[in-house]
């Protein structure tokens, strides 16, 4: 390689501000240079690579050696014969090689020199230790660049810096998921460091006639899509489903003609009453943008980046669950109280600038005559003031190992975590916000998530009061407590949207935009991502790959024509037809032959109609005597029957075998027929015959043996 002290001078010079930072990436390019022959490339050095195709073919090289030991392999020791951790270090050093690339090309280090100052310290500070450690992401606050650079004013430089092309080039990252304010001191990027081979997301249809077992066949799929054994017998999968459905992995429509995409995506609707930060006596009600069943269940999708084993996880039992809210949600001054509390790991409380750390702060009493004394509102102090109460609360009710969720405005939460100390006081110079209490962040979301997934009512307007245990779905909130495990490799949990019926609503008008996104190589984190602008929060959305959608349709519905064929392209379509010989356990327990009698009614049905208008099996699965087969066919076979013939009579008699060729009276198995009088006029015998038709009562029963041909 060049001279190695040139290199190491052009690094400093574009950012790299550590020595170590230097010498480990001048170590690593001396020793590709030294193996390029073992890498199976001829080149004397790495200027002639450089020459020959710009590092393309030795990056492909350390890619494919990362490749092989992810699945095991240990070709990664002819650069690393020691390491333990070759994956993320391969990462790093291609993304060094890239800067030697650079170097080697004459390009001067002071070109953009913020820009690449921002970049560098990035890239040292906060990609290359959380690699290291095998972090599945990496989070990047604006503010906290800007104060170790010491820049000025320069929130925009860093938030272009890092949204490039040439960032993620010299980093190896993807474009990363930008949180909160655009370009502000406050706003956070996101970037994901793991390198897994995604599955794509599954988007399949289940079609067939009616009966089919298409809507019982979406709890199997779905927890398969979850990642669960799924059991054989009925009662243990469906209590595998509802678990996964209480904890918010699988939600579960049925479209309507009247679906729309304010129901589905996002929409606006009328609020009443006040937030967080809201002037309690405005009348009236406002609108706001409340998101629909697939948005939030994208939000849990997106917001889990890895799963706790059964043995770590966090549960909720035996602990108690307070809510508390870190400034005001909706005042940006605000903002960084509630980003120094996550990066501090404590919680904050804001309410008077009194030191509650004696011990006689125990009681309430004390606790009144200090507000009395000290507070700003002495007059009015008394034990059901909420500067007595919160401060008695935060102090003496919470304890170590209990929980809390932090609260943004009355409707939504953005973090969750289990205290980990006690009382502790830091008075600021500005004042405010001075009590303390250290917590372990188990999940954070700064934009946001609605409280109704995990609690039934709104959180009370109180800085900090606990949540009734009754009121809380603890097993989603226990999903979320495990749902951002951040050390190894461990994946993101699966999520499934189950849309029954997906063929009766209008679905370019309820998905619209969905309709692209849906595509596996369109979702989050995929080569051909994309996001849209939503029409009424204004916010960019994109579909995470580890959503899966599974719908049903029947085919039996008319409206299946109104299927829109960029939704048939999009989905994987699996047809479930009858299958007769599932009833063999039924037949023995009611004594009636019932493979027969459904393979001889679908054979007339599609002579009569088509293929798609048969009769299901699961009509009958769960008939245990002759009485339960004669109410399915009473109640749903033969009504379904008239439906498809349009009450032609003649038809549904001759599917059930009780036509004959001659005029007269019928008593049929099934049904029987009468013969109408003409009317007077009408006698002469020049009148055509016609018919009434009855099913027999249930008293006579019916008779299954000219079905059957018995």
């Amino acid at each position: 390689m060049k001279d190695e002290n040139d290199f190491k001078a052009w690094l400093e010079q574009g950012g790299a501000q550590s020595e170590a930072g230097r010498n480990s990436r001048t170590y690593a390019v001396r020793t590709i240079e030294r193996n390029l022959g073992a890498l199976g490339l001829p080149y004397r050095n790495l200027e002639e690579a450089w020459e020959a195709d710009q590092f393309t073919g030795l990056r492909e090289r350390l890619k494919a050696m990362r490749d092989d030991a992810r699945s095991g392999g240990e070709d990664y020791r002819i650069l690393m014969p020691d390491s333990e951790k070759p994956h993320n270090r391969l990462l790093n050093w291609s993304s060094w090689l890239a800067q030697y690339g650079r170097f080697v090309a004459g390009e001067p280090p002071g070109v953009a020199k913020d820009a690449d100052r921002i970049r560098q310290h990035v890239l040292e500070h906060y990609i290359e230790p959380a690699r290291e450690e095998g972090a599945s992401h990496v989070d990047v606050l604006v503010r906290d660049v800007h104060t170790a650079l010491s820049l000025n004013k320069a929130w925009p430089n860093i938030c272009q810096a890092l949204a490039g092309k040439i960032f993620q080039d010299l980093a190896q990252v993807s474009a990363p998921e930008r949180i909160g304010a655009d370009q502000s001191s406050a706003t956070v990027f996101r970037f994901s460091l793991q390198q897994h081979e995604t599955v794509a997301a599954t988007n399949l249809i289940l079609y067939g006639p009616p009966g089919t077992g298409k809507t019982f066949s979406t709890a199997a799929e779905a927890v398969r899509l979850c990642g669960k054994p799924v059991p054989e017998n009925r009662d243990d999968l469906m209590a595998v489903y509802q678990g996964l459905l209480a904890a918010g992995r699988i939600e579960f429509v049925t479209f309507h003609q009247s679906m729309a995409y304010e129901e589905f995506v996002e929409g606006r609707q009328p609020m009443t009453g006040a937030d967080d930060g809201e002037d309690t006596s405005t009348a009236g009600f406002r609108l706001e943008t409340v998101p629909g069943i697939f948005r939030r269940i994208a939000k849990r999708a997106e917001t889990s980046r890895g799963h706790s084993s059964a043995k770590d996880a966090v549960r909720v039992e035996g602990r108690q669950v307070f809510k508390m809210s870190i400034g005001e949600a909706n005042n940006p001054e605000d903002a960084h109280h509630f980003e120094e509390a996550i990066k501090g790991g404590y919680t904050l409380l804001g309410i008077e600038d009194i030191d509650w750390s004696d011990e006689k702060f125990a009681s309430r009493e004390a606790i009144i005559e200090a507000c009395k004394a000290q507070g700003d509102q002495n007059a009015k102090v008394d034990a059901r003031s909420g500067m007595v109460q919160m401060p008695f609360t935060f102090r003496n009710e919470v304890r170590e190992d209990d929980m809390v969720i932090v609260s943004k405005g009355n409707r939504m939460f953005r973090a969750i975590g289990v205290f980990a100390g006690g009382y502790e006081f830091a008075p600021r110079l500005e004042g405010g916000y001075a009590h303390r209490r250290a917590v372990r962040w188990l999940w954070i979301d700064r934009d946001g998530v609605p409280v109704s997934d995990i609690h039934s009512r709104r959180f009370m307007q109180k800085s900090i009061c606990q949540l009734e245990y009754a009121a809380l779905n603890v097993p989603a909130l226990e999903r979320y407590m495990n749902s951002q495990k951040n050390e190894g490799s461990s994946e993101p949990e699966s999520f499934v949207l189950i849309i029954d019926e997906i063929n009766r609503a209008n679905v370019s008008k309820v998905f619209g935009e969905l309709i692209t996104l849906l595509e596996s190589d369109k979702r989050l984190g995929q080569p051909n991502q994309l996001k849209v602008r939503l029409p009424y929060s204004g916010d960019e959305f994109g579909v995470p790959s580890n959503l899966h959608t599974v719908a049903t349709m029947n085919t039996a519905d008319r409206s299946i024509a109104l299927l829109d064929t960029a939704l048939r392209r999009r989905f994987t379509f699996r047809e479930m037809m009858p299958n007769s010989a599932l009833l063999k356990d039924a037949a023995g327990r009611t004594g009636i032959d019932l493979p027969r009698l459904l393979s001889t009614i679908n054979e007339r049905v599609e002579y009569f109609y088509d293929r798609d208008h048969q009769i299901g099996h699961a009509y009958f699965t769960s008939c245990d005597t002759r009485a339960d087969v004669d109410e399915v066919m009473r109640h749903k076979v033969i009504p379904l029957l008239a439906e498809y013939f349009f009450e032609d009579w003649a038809k549904i008699a001759a599917v059930l075998g009780d036509l004959d060729t001659h005029d007269g009276p019928i008593k049929g198995g099934f049904l029987n027929r009468s013969v109408l009088n003409a009317p007077p006029g009408l006698d002469n015998g020049e009148a055509m015959p016609r018919f009434r038709w009855d099913v027999r009562s249930a008293e006579d029963g019916f008779d299954y043996s000219s079905l059957l041909g018995t």
